[in-house]
C-alpha cells in the first residue's frame, strides 16, 4: 500500500510540473486547488452505515468469478473464455432487449469501475486477498486487451473511460506495477475506434458510427467520450505519461457545453443528467490541471443550475435521467408520472465528485451542504448490491414510492456503488497549509501529520443527523498550532438560532465564512470540541408553482411519510411533527389520523411519499 509520505511527493512533483509547464489555453495559467484530500487510509470510518456499505460491497466484488469478468474481453478478443456468465448488461452476446437495456446491453461495462473499487478498498485498510484479487484480474486481463473488443461497440468510450481509472487507480492505491503499461496497451487497442473529439447524445455521434462502418441504431448514439477528460488528465497527472494530457482537451465538449454554461447560459434541458453531469468533473480537472478558467465557470455555474433548477428536496436530480427546462413543470409531473426520480449510486457518484472539485477549488461549505444532502437522503439509503447482480438503480419520489432493484442484473449503478463507498472517507475532511476543514459530520477518525511535524488525529462522534450534536477530540503527540474549520450548514445559519461550539465544555466565538467556522489555537492532547446545530423543521416546495407540494425537512434529512394513501394535513401539523421515542422516526398529527415520518436510511420495503400536498 503507497505509503503517506510517497502520496504526498507524487503529489508535490505533479503540482511542480502544473506550475511549469505551459497552459494549452489561451489567457489562462495553472492554478492549484487551495484544498488538498486526505488519502483513503487516513480516515477510519466507525461502524454505521457508511462503513457497512463500504464492507458489503467489497465482499461482492471480492466474490465475483474471475473467469466470469474477463468472459467478455475473452469473447471479443477471439480467445477461449471459460466460466459461467455474470447475466444482466455484463455479457457479451446478441441483445436481449428491455426497456431498462437488456441482456448484454454493456458487456464488460463496470469492470473498470471494481478494479477502481477494489484498489480504493485496498488503500483503506491494505487487506491482502483484495491486492490479490486485483492482480489475478489485471493477468487475466493482459492477454485478452485487443481492438477487438472495441470493433462496432455500442460504448467503446464508456467502457474505455471506466478502464482508465480502473488502471490509474490500481497503480496509485495498490501499487500495480503493471497498471501503467496495460494502460497503454488499452488505449492502443482502443483508439481507433473513438471518435476523433467529443461527439453529444445525438444525431452527429450517429453520422460519426455510419461514417466509420459502425451500426447506427438509437442506443449506439449514446456513447459518452465527453466524460474522458477527466480520468484522461488525472493519467497524466499520476504519471501515465503526456499522451493522456494531449488526447484530454480533445474530449472537452466546448462548443455545445461548456462554451454555453461558461456564459450562465441554462442548456441542460434533454440532456442525460448522470453522464453529464459526470462531465463537469472533466471540465473541473481542465482548470485544476491547466488552469481553464472558462471550465471553472462552466461548471460552478452547471452547479448552480442544477441546484436550483434540476433538484428534488433530497439533493437528487433528472427524473427518467434527463434534465428539463426551468419551469417546465417536469419536475412536478414526475411526482406522478414516472418511479424513475434520481439514478442514484452513479448520480451521486458524479455529484460527490463535482462538490468535492469545487469545494476544493472555492473552499465553500455550500458544496459540502449539497454533499451532505445527496448522501443522507438518497445513495447511504440504497438497497444494497447482491452477489447475483441486483442492484439499486433509481430513488423513487413519486406520490407513491418505494425502493426497488433495477430489473436487469449488474446495471452501470452496481459499477459506481462500490466506488462511492470507498469515497465517503475522501469527503470527509480536507487540509490547507493553515489547517484541516471538516465537511461532513460521520463518525470516524483522521490521523494526520501537522506542519509542524506533529502527529494528530481527530475523532468524531455524535448523533448527527438524526440530532444535532455532533464531539470530537483530538490526540497529539505535541501541542501544535493550526486552525479548525468545520462546516456551519446554510440551514442551520438560517434557522435563526446560532450553532454553539464549545472548546473543553466553553463555548467559543467562531468567526464563519464561505460557510466554516474557524477555530484558530495552540491545541492539546485530549481537546474536545463540542458543536451543536440548530435542527429545525422546515418545507421545501417542488418548485414555485406548486407551493402546496412540499418535503418536510430537518437539518440535512428528507422526513418521507410512511403512507399508502394521500393524507390530509396542514402545513403547521407537518411542522409541528415530533420524535417517537428510540426510533430515528417522527410523527405527525393529520386530520386523516396519525403519520409516521422516517429518513431515508431507515426505509426498507414500506411505501412512502417524498412530497405531501398541504392545505
Amino acid at each position: 500500500m503507497p505509503s503517506r509520505r510517497s502520496f504526498l511527493l507524487t503529489a508535490g512533483l505533479a503540482a511542480a510540473a502544473l506550475s511549469s509547464r505551459p497552459s494549452l489555453f489561451a489567457g489562462t495559467e495553472a492554478v492549484p486547488p487551495p484544498l488538498s484530500e486526505f488519502g483513503y487510509g487516513d480516515v477510519d470510518l466507525a461502524p454505521g452505515l457508511a462503513q457497512t456499505q463500504f464492507e458489503q460491497t467489497q465482499s461482492v466484488l471480492l466474490g465475483l468469478n474471475d473467469d466470469s469478468l474477463l468472459k467478455p474481453w475473452r469473447i471479443r478478443a477471439g480467445l477461449p473464455a471459460p466460466g459461467p456468465d455474470m447475466g444482466g448488461w455484463y455479457d457479451e452476446l446478441a441483445l436481449v432487449k428491455t426497456e431498462g437495456g437488456g441482456h448484454g446491453f454493456a458487456p464488460a461495462h463496470c469492470f473498470g469501475q471494481w478494479i477502481s473499487a477494489l484498489s480504493r478498498g485496498y488503500a483503506v485498510n491494505g487487506d491482502p486477498r483484495t491486492r490479490a484479487k486485483l492482480q489475478t484480474l489485471l493477468d487475466l486481463y493482459s492477454p485478452a486487451i485487443s481492438g477487438k473488443f472495441y470493433t462496432n461497440f455500442r460504448f467503446p468510450a464508456y467502457d474505455y473511460d471506466k478502464m482508465v481509472i480502473g488502471l490509474i487507480d490500481a497503480h496509485q492505491f495498490a501499487n500495480s506495477p503493471q497498471a501503467f503499461s496495460l494502460l497503454d496497451r488499452t488505449t492502443d487497442a482502443a483508439q481507433p475506434h473513438l471518435p476523433p473529439t467529443a461527439l453529444d447524445r445525438d444525431d452527429v455521434q450517429r453520422r460519426w458510427r455510419a461514417s466509420v462502418g459502425d451500426n447506427t441504431a438509437d442506443d449506439y448514439t449514446w456513447d459518452e467520450s465527453y466524460t474522458m477528460p477527466e480520468n484522461l488528465y488525472l493519467a497524466w497527472q499520476r504519471g501515465a505519461g503526456e499522451r493522456y494530457h494531449q488526447m484530454a482537451p480533445r474530449y472537452l465538449l466546448d462548443r455545445t457545453w461548456f462554451d454555453p454554461l461558461s456564459e450562465n447560459k441554462n442548456v441542460l434541458d434533454g440532456h442525460h443528467a448522470y453522464s453529464f453531469c459526470n462531465s463537469l468533473s472533466s471540465a473541473m480537472q481542465a482548470y485544476i490541471t491547466d488552469g481553464s478558467q472558462k471550465h471553472l465557470r462552466a461548471a460552478s455555474n452547471a452547479f448552480d443550475m442544477i441546484l436550483t433548477t434540476q433538484s428534488f428536496a433530497t439533493g437528487g436530480w433528472g427524473p427518467n435521467e434527463s434534465f428539463s427546462a426551468p419551469g417546465s413543470g417536469k419536475m412536478y409531473a414526475s411526482l406522478t408520472g414516472t418511479h424513475s426520480s434520481f439514478e442514484t449510486p452513479c448520480g451521486s457518484y458524479s455529484h460527490f465528485k463535482l462538490t468535492r472539485y469545487l469545494l476544493r477549488a472555492t473552499a465553500n461549505g455550500r458544496y459540502g451542504d449539497s454533499m451532505e444532502r445527496v448522501l443522507y437522503n438518497t445513495v447511504l439509503g440504497a438497497k444494497r448490491l447482491e452477489p447475483d447482480g441486483h442492484a439499486f438503480y433509481y430513488s423513487d419520489y413519486n406520490f407513491s414510492g418505494s425502493k426497488f432493484y433495477h430489473p436487469d442484473r449488474w446495471p452501470c449503478c452496481s459499477g459506481t456503488l462500490p466506488q462511492v463507498a470507498a469515497d465517503y472517507r475522501i469527503l470527509t475532511y480536507f487540509r490547507d497549509p493553515a489547517g484541516i476543514y471538516v465537511n461532513l459530520y460521520l463518525p470516524s477518525t483522521l490521523k494526520w501529520t501537522a506542519t509542524d511535524g506533529a502527529q494528530l488525529s481527530l475523532t468524531q462522534s455524535g448523533d448527527y443527523p438524526i440530532g444535532g450534536r455532533i464531539a470530537m477530540t483530538l490526540r497529539s503527540s505535541r501541542p501544535s498550532d493550526f486552525a479548525m474549520r468545520l462546516r456551519i450548514p446554510a440551514w442551520a445559519s438560517d434557522s435563526g438560532s446560532a450553532a454553539v461550539i464549545r472548546v473543553n465544555g466553553a463555548p467559543v466565538s467562531a468567526p464563519v465564512t464561505t460557510g466554516f467556522a474557524t477555530l484558530r489555537r495552540r491545541w492539546k492532547d485530549g481537546d474536545r470540541i463540542d458543536l451543536e446545530l440548530p435542527m429545525p423543521m422546515r418545507l421545501e416546495a417542488i418548485d414555485t408553482e406548486h407551493p402546496e407540494t412540499i418535503a418536510l425537512m430537518r437539518g440535512p434529512l428528507v422526513l418521507f411519510a410512511i403512507t399508502e394513501q394521500t393524507p390530509k394535513m396542514t402545513r403547521q401539523q407537518l411542522l409541528a411533527a415530533t420524535p417517537v421515542n428510540g426510533r430515528p422516526a417522527w410523527q405527525a398529527e393529520t386530520a386523516s389520523g396519525s403519520l409516521t415520518l422516517l429518513p431515508f436510511t431507515s426505509i426498507t420495503d414500506e411505501r412512502y411519499a417524498t412530497y405531501l400536498t398541504v392545505s
